[in-house]
């Protein structure tokens, strides 16, 4: 008989389809804040006047503005930012941007409640994840200070209790978490979306295609999350190939936003992900390729390394991407193809001597260690990256 438990997650709102700075407004003031920290992405920031539509709705309660969070979170930029906000008197922080604004978001209030200033002092905080899956995972006083987040990519971050931070130094993506490093409400604008590069929104879109299917093909899948999931996919394959088709498509554009967040029920709940996320968490923080990029270059292979241990399970993402006759790892690369994207990691500027490396490091990410298929070494990552070559 099947058993588990589904937790909620220490979200309130997910508020989707209105105008990001009318739908701001009232959640700020519902939250009663009136020292509101900004961080958003430095091209929005410079190129576009969303972020002045975003003080406009925030009039006298805007405490101040930071927007140089560079790639994959780095952990200098997240601790000035968090000195920036803590200077300011912040009580609540905004977002406005992609997923490593989002995650510095957290990595902000994770620092303003443990006293963090100098990056050096994360060390404290990060999780340890041991060759053998063996995690290790500090303890850290719950934030006080609570995130609103308008997203403008898909990689759905925004969802999460944890963060991905990179070490710059040792070249390394750490994790670090807390159940209320969630953002206290989502707004999804898809006129918020409109001036992200074409290739970043699509690319981010993978990556919520991976967050389903990986939910889906775990074997502690939930039936909340399967359905969500399910409906996940259906939303992204329509909804990314009507962007690729008119990237003023506001509708698509929201199936999009909407699949994404239905792609995190699993992950809120605690349904581990496989090597996808595993190995493109190591892709991030050690070669630098973008987010989205690594779910795109990995997902195919993964599915077909792990096919001969769950058909059944990926007969279902085949289902919901619409052709039950044709593999999930075929259907997957054919969604990737159609929206022009890169699908191998020679293509994405990985060097054939890091794979080894990349092998080595991916058995300290956790996902690792809950692929369906057992991955007891760095050779079978290898075997893996080799196709994926």
């Amino acid at each position: 008989m099947m058993t588990g438990a589904y937790r909620f997650p220490a979200m309130e709102s997910v508020i989707y389809g209105r105008p990001f700075a009318e739908a701001l407004k009232e959640e700020v003031e519902r939250a009663d804040a009136h020292a509101v920290f900004v961080l958003a992405s430095g091209t929005l920031a410079r190129e576009t006047d969303l972020v002045n539509q975003l003080k406009a709705a925030l009039g006298n309660r805007f405490a101040g503005l930071h927007a140089k969070i560079g790639s994959h979170t780095p952990r200098v930029d997240c601790v000035a930012a968090a000195n920036a906000a803590r200077e300011a008197g912040a009580d609540l922080i905004v977002t406005l941007g992609g997923g490593s604004v989002t995650d510095a978001a957290k990595m902000v209030a994770m620092c303003l409640s443990n006293g963090i200033s100098d990056a050096a002092d994360l060390d404290n905080y990060r999780a340890r994840i041991d060759a053998d899956g063996k995690a290790t995972r500090p303890a850290i006083s719950a934030p006080q200070v609570r995130t609103i987040t308008i997203p403008t990519t898909l990689s759905a971050g925004e969802y999460t209790a944890s963060a991905g931070c990179t070490d710059t130094a040792r070249n390394v993506k750490e994790s670090y978490g807390h159940p209320l490093m969630m953002a206290k409400a989502v707004l999804l604008d898809p006129r918020a979306t409109v001036h992200t590069p074409e290739w970043l929104f699509l690319s981010t879109g993978i990556r919520a295609v991976d967050h389903a299917v990986e939910d889906i093909c775990s074997p502690q899948c939930q039936p909340l999350s399967e359905g969500a999931s399910a409906q996940a996919l259906k939303l992204l394959g329509h909804g990314l190939r009507g962007v690729k088709a008119d990237g003023q498509d506001l509708d698509a554009r929201l199936e999009c936003q909407l699949g994404a967040w239905m792609s995190m029920i699993g992950s809120q709940t605690g349904v581990p992900k496989g090597a996808s996320h595993g190995i493109g968490h190591v892709l991030g923080g050690t070669a630098h390729v973008p987010h989205g990029y690594t779910s795109c270059v990995m997902l195919p292979h993964v599915l077909r390394f792990n096919y001969e241990l769950n058909a059944g399970r990926q007969a279902l993402v085949s289902d919901a991407l619409g052709d039950r006759d044709a593999t999930a790892a075929d259907l997957v690369a054919g969604l990737i193809a159609d929206l022009g994207l890169p699908a191998r990691l020679r293509d994405v500027g990985v060097k054939e001597e890091q794979l080894d490396r990349i092998a080595e490091l991916s058995m300290h990410d956790r996902w690792i260690h809950t692929n369906p298929r057992k991955i007891a070494g760095p050779p079978a990552v290898r075997e893996i990256l080799d196709a994926a070559w």
